[in-house]
């Protein structure tokens, strides 16, 4: 179905990013990227391994285990999408907690992780055909990419989805808690000073604070078909 274009999805913290990149790519047969889990996985691997705390971050200490971190992901046809897998382990949903959230932001501010999984994702989308969404798409890793989409909502919004699925999955958090989490990451990721969340020149604005899913595919999906078809 057309030809194989780049295609990528940056914005705020819970604003469907992932969701709206997984429908296309499972509608134009392309692969789908979260770089957002690779982030989430470096935070695990520094938790686990004592660099990071609620009062602490031994970016030294990190960056000299860097290369002993391999992340791969990993088709699962019963969910319908790739898994991340840190060094051969299944992470998906140890990744997916308000705790790994908390810390995912400060991990993304060390230039070195940034460079490590920045080699990492224009390696896997050299060949084109692929939806990534994360916050430097379309500035660092793609500036070439073929559509950009740049995703926000407010604040109260995105707490509210993110606390509703959090939820759902039989987590005890508090709506407070979430918001804070929300706000905090939207502070560091905007003004961290290697390759902070903007939106490049060539983006297009889908606010959704209002705007349901389908609403927003079916207007990307224009977009994309006037590229390809």
């Amino acid at each position: 179905m057309g030809k194989k274009i780049t295609i990528a999805i940056d914005g705020f913290s819970s604003t469907g990013k992932s969701t709206i990149a997984k429908l296309v790519a499972k509608k134009y047969n392309f692969i789908y990227v979260d770089t957002g889990a690779m982030y989430r996985a470096v935070a695990l691997f520094a938790m686990e391994h004592n660099f990071i705390g609620e009062d602490f971050i031994d970016k030294a200490g990190l960056i000299t285990k860097l290369k002993d971190i391999t992340l791969s992901f990993h088709f699962n046809k019963e969910a319908g999408f790739a898994e991340m897998f840190l060094n051969q382990r299944n992470i998906e949903k140890e990744i997916r907690t308000l705790e790994v959230s908390q810390y995912v932001s400060r991990i993304a501010t060390i230039s070195e992780v940034r460079r490590k999984l920045v080699s990492e994702q224009q390696e896997m989308g050299k060949l084109g055909g692929i939806v990534m969404d994360g916050r430097d798409i379309g500035t660092v890793v793609f500036p070439e990419a073929d559509l950009k989409l740049f995703m926000t909502a407010s604040a109260d919004k995105r707490a509210t989805r993110r606390y509703k699925e959090l939820i759902e999955k039989g987590d005890n958090v508090s709506y407070e808690d979430i918001l804070f989490n929300v706000q905090e990451r939207d502070r560091i990721d905007s003004t961290r000073e290697d390759s902070p969340l903007v939106m490049a020149d060539d983006a297009i604005e889908f606010d959704n604070s209002d705007m349901g899913i389908t609403a927003q595919f079916n207007q990307i999906c224009v977009l994309i078909d006037a590229i390809i078809l």
